[in-house]
């Protein structure tokens, strides 16, 4: 059985330049909260100037349970790394993993599974 697997890191812009963040602040339309999505390669979403905070949405398969603590740390290693390499500094770096098979499915879920079969 494959499992869905989304990881949220999280965490916040430390000492940006005003170059660098009016450069965030004019791309933030590609990294809007409100249209977030999940992807293998990372979603960053962040609301300069209102909050320094941002967050990078993976999503991955796993095959097996065990396979998820890999999957967390890649999604870690991918985050850092690209704010690293655009020359943004940041703190406090932090994930929330998310196993979705885990996920109890509300009443309108139950009742599409149940249509399927």
């Amino acid at each position: 059985m494959s499992r869905t697997i989304r990881v949220t890191v999280r965490g916040a812009f430390d000492g940006l330049s005003a170059q660098q963040q009016a450069e965030l602040v004019a791309e933030q339309a590609q990294h809007d909260f409100m249209h977030t999505q999940y992807s293998p390669e990372g979603y960053l979403a962040y609301d300069l100037p209102a909050r320094p905070f941002f967050a990078f949405r993976f999503v991955a398969q796993a095959a097996e349970q065990a396979e998820i603590p890999a999957i967390t740390a890649g999604a870690e290693a991918k985050a850092a790394p690209w704010m690293a390499e655009r020359g943004y500094p940041v703190k406090n770096l932090t994930s929330q993993t998310v196993d979705l098979s885990e996920v109890p499915l509300g009443k309108r879920g139950r009742r599409e599974a149940e249509k399927r079969g």
